[in-house]
């Protein structure tokens, strides 16, 4: 895997609101269709960061979450049957155990073509929720817990997509597109949730497109990595130490 600009543009860093979600969550849609378009046969089945799962099987999970996401009815759909297929584990395996069995046998170009589908009809259901309905608190159970709606249309769907175009690219050894208005935003979301989840002292550099500093306090852990390797550390895709044990959810 490469990583790719698109420019550097200057970064806000004041928090997302729903409005810049979607906006991102639409990028993520793009980037992810120009990624999908550019891989050969044999890149659909190589292995993934997500050892239970190579690129096809992500792609089916990617558009069984965008299908939820489109329609209530679905959504509960998946959670229902999902339930029957978790075991001891957090629902959200259940769900995404169904996603991929139910598309086992949809070819690649059709899963591309899904997700593009998908992923305009969810980002437009996602973008008419109401300030009322996002912020109504839901216990999602393991690891969200109880958080508002909104933290699960907003920030965990568009991390998801976000996070697994960097296992794909990783996967098949394409360019990794990042540019700071985009992936930097991104970045800068998991980094508050990082920071108030420990709440310790710290001084934070993040190199690449992607990056910035950060710090708050005096004398804690001064952290300096990829921009990209800080998001997969906290995601699990790596391993972290000190206060790069503490994950957060994607």
């Amino acid at each position: 895997m490469r990583t790719r600009t698109e420019g550097t543009l200057q970064r806000t860093e004041q928090p997302m609101r729903h409005r810049d979600w979607m906006a991102a969550a639409e990028e993520e849609y793009r980037r992810l269709d120009a990624l999908l378009r550019d891989l050969d046969e044999d890149d659909w089945t190589r292995p993934t960061d997500c050892t239970a799962w190579d690129v096809r099987q992500m792609v089916a999970h990617l558009v069984g979450g965008a299908e939820s996401t489109a329609r209530v009815r679905e959504l509960v759909r998946q959670a229902w049957r999902g339930r029957r297929l978790r075991g001891d584990r957090p629902l959200v395996d259940g769900m995404n155990d169904l996603q991929v069995a139910e598309r086992a046998d949809v070819s690649p170009v059709q899963l591309r073509r899904d997700l593009a589908d998908a992923g305009a009809r969810g980002v437009r259901a996602r973008r008419r929720l109401p300030a009322p309905l996002r912020a109504l608190p839901l216990p999602f159970g393991p690891p969200l817990g109880v958080k508002p709606l909104g933290y699960l249309t907003d920030r965990i769907y568009t991390r998801d997509d976000w996070m697994h175009r960097i296992d794909i690219s990783r996967a098949t050894g394409r360019d990794l597109v990042l540019t700071s208005e985009h992936d930097g935003r991104l970045v800068a979301d998991v980094v508050a949730e990082w920071a108030g989840t420990h709440g310790r002292p710290y001084r934070l550099t993040l190199t690449g497109p992607a990056g910035g500093t950060w710090s708050a306090g005096e004398g804690g852990e001064e952290l300096t990595l990829d921009a990209v390797e800080f998001a997969r550390i906290l995601a699990g895709r790596a391993a972290g130490t000190g206060l790069l044990a503490h994950s957060v959810p994607f």
